[in-house]
């Protein structure tokens, strides 16, 4: 049985979808989380449901200061920190002829800006104690382009960059890096599907539940400790990628 007990694991975007599936595996195998999200009426109810082991920290990844808050506001509530998962993120499709690249700036923001400064923000602290794990949610887009979504391919292609020179620079400290990698997932990320496209998928088996993204990540984190899974790609039988 997989076991995180003692440890205190951080979340973001951790009101819904992966990171609330994420949330809810962790503390099943015996963690205290911190939930990290800017939501937070979406916080208080879902902490209320997950119980003592959850904790809630407001955060908007967007904000430089806020950011900066972060960590302190874990370690006043939790004690310590064991492990952050770069979570937080978004999706924009479609063809680039037809995109308003306005809209563009947002997927770029969180998904590259916000995740590299949030890890930055915790990996400090993690050196310093000589232990930890930093898990940052990629996808399967991040080693092979999908043309219909060429914005976010590109923003899942740079946090692989920066997961594989991070984990290079900070293992001497005994921190491990690796990236959950999973193919298309029933979350919010993709209400901006074709209903059709959408309904297509379900039908055909081709989309993922967000507890199977879970179930891998804390497969990662509780490997032994000379061990790091660099990259765990999971995809739907019916993707054909």
């Amino acid at each position: 049985m997989s076991d995180l007990s003692g440890k205190v694991v951080a979340i973001t975007g951790a009101a819904s979808g992966i990171g609330l599936a994420c949330a809810r595996a962790a503390i099943a195998a015996g963690a205290t989380v911190a939930l990290v999200d800017r939501d937070a009426a979406a916080l208080d109810k879902v902490c209320a449901e997950l119980g003592e082991p959850a904790i809630p920290v407001v955060t908007d990844l967007l904000d430089k200061q806020s950011v900066a808050e972060m960590l302190p506001q874990i370690l006043d509530r939790a004690g310590r920190l064991d492990v952050f998962h770069a979570n937080a993120g978004t999706y924009v499709g479609g063809d680039v002829l037809d995109a308003d690249p306005d809209a563009w700036d947002l997927v770029l923001n969180l998904n590259v800006n916000a995740a590299f400064r949030s890890v930055h923000a915790v990996l400090p602290h993690l050196a310093k104690q000589g232990s930890g794990d930093v898990i940052l949610t990629s996808s399967v887009a991040g080693v092979i382009p999908v043309v219909w979504e060429p914005i976010y391919t590109a923003s899942k292609h740079a946090v692989q960059a920066f997961t594989h020179t991070v984990r290079r620079q900070v293992a001497k400290h005994g921190v491990r890096v690796g990236a959950i990698l999973p193919g298309p997932v029933v979350t919010a990320l993709l209400d901006d599907w074709p209903k059709a496209k959408l309904d297509q998928a379900l039908a055909e088996g081709s989309l993922m539940q967000p507890k199977e993204v879970a179930d891998c990540v804390i497969f990662m984190l509780t490997r032994p400790s000379n061990v790091t899974i660099r990259d765990l790609v999971l995809l739907p039988n019916a993707v054909d990628l």
